[in-house]
């Protein structure tokens, strides 16, 4: 009998195929049990808190404070930009005045009787709405909020000072 059976053994030519079917199932199946990684969300920039804006005066100052609600603040002059952090009691005690001062009543604008170069002008805005004063004409209550926003600004100013000093360039 020169026939040989082959019954239960594998031809040699069908080995490369087995192979090949094992790889791509255990590639295809391995990605499928393989846990997924969350999609990354992108974090919402930081809103504006309060912006405040100061110009005029006898020595005709054009400073700007952008206060955000993650607490960092950025005061511009005419020639410098400094960023100032801001911790949660400073962003609480502005969120009081501004409430005292019941900021959300205030008409929109304050104009002095008379124009003069000298006077200083506010703009303060918070909350979608904006009151603009002049020295003349700042009620009562706002009065607290334009210092509090004008300490934060010197507050800026001689932390650079401090810098300076110790030969830091800021």
């Amino acid at each position: 009998m020169n026939s040989i059976r082959s019954t239960g053994v594998m031809s040699i030519k069908t080995w490369p195929v087995i192979c090949a079917l094992v790889i791509i199932t255990t590639i295809m199946v391995s990605g499928c049990t393989s846990t997924k990684v969350p999609a990354v969300t992108e974090s919402q920039p930081p809103a504006v808190f309060v912006e405040y804006h100061r110009t005029g005066g006898a020595t005709n100052v054009d400073d700007r404070l952008v206060i955000f609600d993650n607490g960092v603040a950025v005061i511009s002059s005419r020639s410098t930009s400094t960023e100032l952090g801001l911790n949660l009691s400073d962003m609480d005690r502005i969120s009081t005045l501004l409430s005292q001062a019941q900021f959300a009543q205030l008409q929109t604008n304050y104009p002095a009787p008379y124009a003069s170069a000298s006077l200083m002008n506010y703009s303060i805005s918070y909350r979608r709405k904006t009151v603009r004063v002049q020295d003349t004409t700042i009620p009562p209550g706002l009065q607290p909020v334009i210092d509090e926003l004008n300490r934060i600004i010197a507050s800026a100013s001689s932390q650079k000072t401090e810098m300076s000093a110790l030969g830091v360039n800021t």
